[in-house]
């Protein structure tokens, strides 16, 4: 049986209005859909394909494997995949409701497999945990699991001599930066895409790590709160917006760029020594 949290970020459940004769009705424009968005639309999904082999499996040069580990008596699922000669890794941190499964974040790992960095896709609140609300919005518990897993992959002997990145996905997000702030951390890099940076509270300013902040234009709360925040961090930070773009970047491209803005990023950073403690 398929979850819905495995297929989407997430979900609205709608209900039928009692006076309801048609959709555009209920809209003050209901303009078709033109043939240059139906176009990039079919463009955008064959670019996602052609990054993966016919049967959606990772190609031959790819490691992909399934890993458990234990953290504090919770066991902790997720996905490694490694190109051959990878120059970096990346955490996955997904947001409310989301999971490893993530379509969005599957696209954006890709790419980021396809520029030869490592990715490990993971779910922080174990199967179990992600039926209390409050365990998936605990960033003090996801941002320390999320520090765990990294104490993990340097057991690793495959990985462990590369620079490690976070990407976090809206409360993902919050966790990353939270377990960046650690005066420990080496992480080399992070990204948020959608983010609740102010959910990691005072411990912003304490991260150390090159941060980029990436939001919709049209995701009004979310920017605003970004454009507050990117003034305390201390660290190098850069906020970019994708235009005409809302807070799932479901528009036609706008997931593409998003990975190729992270990606860009992470390669960049992963050229250089890690921050200073």
């Amino acid at each position: 049986m398929v979850r819905l949290h495995d297929v989407a970020d997430e979900y609205v459940a709608v209900e039928t209005h009692w006076r309801f004769g048609s959709i555009r009705a209920f809209y003050c424009v209901f303009s078709l859909t033109s043939e240059d968005e139906v176009i990039e639309c079919l463009r955008s999904v064959a670019e996602q394909r052609s990054s993966t082999v016919s049967d959606g499996s990772k190609p031959a040069s790819m490691r992909s494997e399934d890993v458990i580990f234990d953290v504090g008596g919770a066991g902790l699922e997720g996905r490694l995949c490694v190109p051959e000669e990878a120059v970096g890794l990346v955490v996955f941190a997904h947001g409310t409701g989301s999971s490893r499964h993530s379509s969005r974040n599957r696209s954006v790992e890709s790419v980021l497999n396809d520029g030869g960095v490592a990715t490990l896709l993971m779910d922080l609140p174990s199967v179990e945990e992600e039926a209390s609300q409050g365990n998936v919005l605990d960033v003090a518990l996801l941002g320390d699991r999320l520090t765990a897993t990294q104490d993990w992959l340097q057991q690793q002997p495959s990985v462990a001599h590369l620079p490690v990145g976070l990407f976090g996905v809206s409360t993902g997000a919050a966790a990353a930066l939270w377990s960046a702030a650690e005066p420990t951390s080496n992480v080399a890099a992070i990204v948020a895409r959608g983010g609740r940076p102010e959910l990691a509270g005072l411990r912003l300013a304490s991260v150390r790590a090159p941060t980029l902040l990436i939001v919709g234009s049209h995701d009004a709360r979310v920017l605003t709160l970004n454009r507050e925040m990117l003034g305390q961090l201390r660290c190098e930070a850069k906020l970019l917006t994708v235009p005409r773009t809302t807070h799932l970047f479901e528009e036609p491209g706008a997931l593409a760029v998003v990975a190729e803005l992270a990606s860009d990023w992470f390669l960049d950073h992963f050229s250089l020594d890690p921050p200073c403690r």
